[in-house]
């Protein structure tokens, strides 16, 4: 009887991706939202042919749906002012994502830490595109991903 293969999953940042893989998730990503009619449309909309794509479709996803359990971990670096947390949480809501769990530190020289859980079943957007929202923030200094699953 032959043995099925398994496959081992590394994260690697999109950076140093080859150019092929990354025109891939945007080739898959404007399948998803409808932004494309076929496979043909997509690889030439980013530039990319088709047997590239073919390629490594079933090899490369994006981060945020090969999280099975949907509830992902958030850690803040943030300064101590007024209203930050508060907008953070404007932020993660307009998202529709639903906050599980918040923790912070008391602050310290001005900067404290917060840790947010999230359940991001129905979030209206990429995981990417709150990450980003998020560090773009003024008051934020990083924001990373701590963990995810149930």
């Amino acid at each position: 009887m032959e043995k099925k293969a398994e496959h081992k999953f590394i994260l690697v940042r999109e950076d140093v991706l080859p150019e092929a893989m990354k025109k891939t998730l945007q080739a898959k990503e404007l399948l998803e939202r409808g932004s494309a009619v076929s496979v043909g449309d997509a690889a030439q909309k980013v530039d990319l042919s088709r047997s590239a794509f073919y390629k490594y479709r079933d090899t490369v996803f994006p981060f945020h749906s090969v999280v099975k359990e949907k509830i992902v971990t958030l850690f803040f670096y943030l300064e101590d002012r007024s209203g930050t947390l508060s907008e953070i949480l404007r932020i993660i809501a307009s998202y529709s994502c639903n906050i599980l769990t918040i923790h912070q530190t008391i602050p310290i020289q001005g900067r404290a830490n917060v840790t947010i859980s999230l359940n991001v079943s129905d979030i209206r957007a990429s995981l990417n595109d709150l990450l980003e929202e998020l560090n773009a923030f003024e008051f934020v200094n990083k924001v990373e991903i701590l963990g995810s699953g149930a």
